[in-house]
């Protein structure tokens, strides 16, 4: 079936991970073998031939660097000049690999459509591009306001204002507080510019100052139930109840920590925590039940986000395997109409929505 990923970063495994993502994920992992600057080296699932084997043809696919101030203890850059470098850097990935014929930018409603048409109605996977909608995962790089329209002109479509900790424009996972002036105005020009408000990281307080004073399409591109695993990363029943009321679709995430509950990074292990796709099912229909349909979830999975096969479903090997959903959908009682807006529609459905 075809299928929407709502959030990969795939140009950050190619930059930082250096990741050739034309190869398989068992190339990719074969020549990590031995490498331990990075914690999920040679667990690997995405590649492009991944997703083509998973009938994966479209994905929201990130830029992301963090500014971080004297003071912030996680990783980034120390300057917003520096991080937009960084993003421009992952834009000249992008483009590359269309050049050479391995992605396609998708950034309006002729273009999606166009592409929605080749993966449904064409056979041969491997001569086909993988559509990608640019989206920037936390908004430090934006220097200043006016830069976001070089952004939009350059094709992105979606901006997630945090990531973690506090930001430049909002506060994100593991802090709170408020967006100030500058994230308001921030908002203001991505209602002009129509770019897709993300809320996923956002913190509690900017959350719902965010839902507040932008009127424009929103959505959660990788969120996971705060009901089932208890973190601040994760979504009350309040807010998913709110993003429903806004037509939002929320993508779900198979970071294992964001599944089960107790996951200690490094120490936990997906088959002794018992994290299996089945359990991203659970995550998926409570968000169901609270809408009383199917209309409000998707996919978002945040594969390879700095874990790999070490932090993610036991039953997932590749991306590719996503599609195993699809009777685990079918055991739960979910009709074929829903299993499509899940596995793809109700993604579609949005970007339609926002787009005309």
């Amino acid at each position: 079936m075809f299928t929407i990923d709502a959030h990969l970063d795939l140009s950050m495994n190619a930059l930082e991970w250096n990741r050739d993502l034309r190869k398989s994920a068992e190339e990719i992992n074969a020549r990590e073998q031995g490498l331990t600057d990075k914690p999920d080296r040679g667990n690997a699932t995405v590649s492009l031939r991944e997703l083509r084997k998973g009938n994966i043809g479209l994905v929201v696919a990130t830029q992301i660097a963090r500014y971080v101030a004297p003071n912030n203890i996680l990783p980034g850059w120390h300057s917003p000049e520096q991080a937009w470098a960084q993003t421009q850097g992952q834009l000249a990935w992008y483009n590359s690999m269309e050049q050479v014929g391995e992605m396609v930018q998708i950034n309006n409603l002729i273009s999606l459509n166009k592409h929605v048409n080749l993966w449904e109605n064409e056979v041969n996977n491997d001569q086909k591009p993988v559509g990608y909608i640019l989206s920037l995962e936390g908004a430090d790089s934006l220097i200043t306001i006016k830069h976001l329209e070089k952004a939009w002109n350059n094709g992105l479509r979606a901006v997630g204002p945090a990531h973690y900790g506090p930001g430049r424009y909002a506060n994100g996972t593991d802090s709170t507080g408020e967006m100030g002036q500058d994230g308001l105005a921030l908002l203001k020009e991505m209602e002009r510019l129509n770019i897709i408000l993300d809320a996923t990281h956002l913190c509690d307080d900017s959350f719902w100052q965010a839902l507040k004073n932008f009127q424009g399409p929103v959505w959660a591109s990788h969120n996971n139930v705060r009901a089932l695993v208890n973190h601040n990363r994760q979504y009350s029943d309040d807010q998913i109840r709110a993003l429903i009321e806004r037509d939002a679709v929320i993508g779900s995430a198979l970071d294992a920590w964001m599944m089960v509950p107790g996951w200690q990074r490094g120490i936990s292990t997906p088959i002794e925590m018992n994290c299996n796709l089945e359990v991203l099912i659970n995550h998926i229909d409570h968000i169901c039940q609270l809408a009383g349909n199917a209309l409000h979830v998707g996919i978002g999975s945040d594969l390879d986000g700095a874990f790999g096969r070490e932090q993610c479903p036991y039953d997932l090997e590749t991306i590719a395997d996503l599609q195993k959903l699809i009777p685990l959908f079918n055991k739960r009682g979910y009709s074929h109409q829903d299993v499509e807006n899940m596995m793809h529609g109700n993604w579609l459905r949005f970007l339609r929505k926002a787009w005309n």
